[in-house]
C-alpha cells in the first residue's frame, strides 16, 4: 500500500507530535517493505524479523528523544535505521555465521491481485535475482534492492544513503550492469553445455 506524500507528511507531522496511532498506522505502511529489504540483506527469516522489530523500536526511541527534527520523510528514516542495523548485525556476526538466502519458508513478495501468469513470472523473476544477489557487491545490492524490490524514489534514496542524486543514479546504472553482467555470464554458461 502506498502513500501519497502530502499524507506522508502528515503522518510525520503526526508522530512528531507523539501521536502513537499515527505511528502505528506507519508501521502497517511500511513495515513489509522494511522487512522485504532486511531479508534480502541478511538472508534468514528469523533475523530480517526481530532487525525489522528493531527498526520500530529504534524509530520509537528517536520519537521519545524528539529526534526526527531533521527528516523530511519518514520513510527515509525508517530505511537508514534499517541499513545501520544491518551494519550492526554484520559487525555483530562476523565470523560466527554464513550468510544465505536459502530459507525454506520463502518470502512472499507478489502483490495477490496479480494475474497467476504474472505471478509466475514474477516468481521466477525474483529466484533469478535472488541467486544472483549475493554475487553483487554490498553497495550494488543495496541499491536494487531500495530501487527495484522497495520502489524507493532515487530522491528517498539519496536521503537514505546520504548521496546526491547524480550519485545515486550513477550506482543504479553501475548495479544494473553488473547484475546484466551476472546475468549474461550464465547465458553464456547455459549455450555452452
Amino acid at each position: 500500500m502506498k502513500i501519497g506524500k502530502i499524507e506522508e507528511k502528515l503522518l510525520l507531522h503526526k508522530i512528531k507530535q507523539n501521536d502513537k496511532n499515527a505511528f502505528v498506522r506507519a508501521y502497517d505502511l511500511y513495515v513489509d517493505q522494511l522487512y522485504r529489504f532486511i531479508y534480502f540483506k541478511v538472508g534468514n527469516r528469523e533475523e530480517a524479523e526481530d532487525l525489522c522489530s528493531a527498526v520500530f523500536l529504534k524509530t520509537w526511541h528517536y520519537i521519545l528523544k524528539d529526534n526526527l527534527k531533521d527528516y523530511k520523510t519518514l520513510k527515509a528514516l525508517l530505511y537508514k535505521i534499517s541499513r545501520n542495523l544491518i551494519i550492526d548485525h554484520y559487525r555483530k556476526t562476523k565470523g560466527r555465521e554464513t550468510v544465505s538466502l536459502d530459507d525454506e519458508n520463502g518470502i512472499k513478495v507478489a502483490d495477490e491481485k496479480q494475474s497467476p501468469h504474472y505471478d509466475m513470472e514474477f516468481k521466477a523473476d525474483l529466484l533469478v535475482l535472488e541467486s544472483k544477489l549475493p554475487e553483487l557487491k554490498d553497495e550494488y545490492r543495496e541499491i536494487i534492492i531500495l530501487r527495484f524490490i522497495n520502489e524507493l524514489s532515487i530522491k528517498e534514496i539519496a536521503e537514505v544513503l546520504d548521496k546526491s542524486r547524480g550519485n545515486v543514479r550513477i550506482l543504479i546504472y553501475r548495479s544494473l550492469n553488473a547484475l546484466k553482467g551476472l546475468l549474461s555470464q550464465d547465458e553464456k554458461i547455459n549455450l555452452n553445455t
